[in-house]
């Protein structure tokens, strides 16, 4: 462990389970590097991740993003190629972005497909499926309403989904937001998680919550269950 991670590990009381606001001003005030780091959150959830009927998967718009702004990748028919277009799709297209995906190019950060052209794009399921970016209906991103969708995905949507240990990550902004703007995306993310419990899950939900920056420490977090 470095000095710098040994001081600021000396920050933390382990045994304590911090406000979200305390733990926001922890992570700003241990911030020591030259790049603007990204701020995440870890949610273990009491679910058993080999039940698909447990599995939490969704979407939230953050109120104030996450500060970088994502490529998006729109393959539609028709008219909807042109409304990828106008609501500032970085890439549209049909058959033709489906052929160039196929041979390799992936300079995007997610997908927005129409439902009439996802029997085409499923023969990328094995090569987008295990990097999270196949388009699904579950996190609205195989949708009709691509102007709201793409706008939305820019202005920093989000999507999570329990990993096999039953653990949501996200990140949830920049080291630079001003405080209260974490702390509200935050609360954005534990409470769209909260909602989304399963209901076949049972006893406490939220094990634990805590927050961390790219080279900051882990902080744990109080959520309400």
């Amino acid at each position: 462990m470095s000095k710098r991670m040994k001081v600021n590990e000396e920050k933390i009381d382990k045994a304590k389970l911090y406000s979200i606001e305390e733990a926001v001003k922890i992570l700003k005030q241990s911030a020591k590097t030259k790049f603007d780091e990204t701020v995440e959150i870890a949610v273990r959830l009491g679910i058993d991740p080999k039940q698909t009927d447990q599995t939490v998967r969704g979407t939230v718009s953050l109120p104030h993003g996450t500060g970088k702004t994502k490529k998006v990748v729109v393959i539609a028919k028709g008219e909807k190629v042109k409304e990828a277009e106008t609501a500032g799709a970085d890439f549209f297209g049909s058959e033709d972005m489906i052929e160039k995906i196929s041979k390799g190019w992936m300079d995007f950060d997610a997908i927005v497909a129409t439902p009439d052209i996802m029997k085409d794009l499923a023969k990328l399921g094995k090569l987008l499926g295990p990097r999270g970016l196949m388009p699904n209906p579950k996190t609205g991103t195989v949708t009709f309403e691509i102007a709201k969708t793409v706008k939305e995905i820019k202005a920093g949507r989000v999507e999570f989904k329990n990993d096999p240990q039953g653990i949501v990550h996200s990140a949830v902004g920049k080291l630079s937001f001003d405080e209260n703007k974490l702390v509200e995306n935050v609360k954005a993310i534990i409470s769209q998680v909260i909602s989304l419990k399963p209901a076949s899950s049972k006893g406490q939900y939220i094990k634990s919550t805590a927050i961390s920056s790219t080279m900051g420490p882990g902080i744990k977090v109080k959520t309400e269950n």
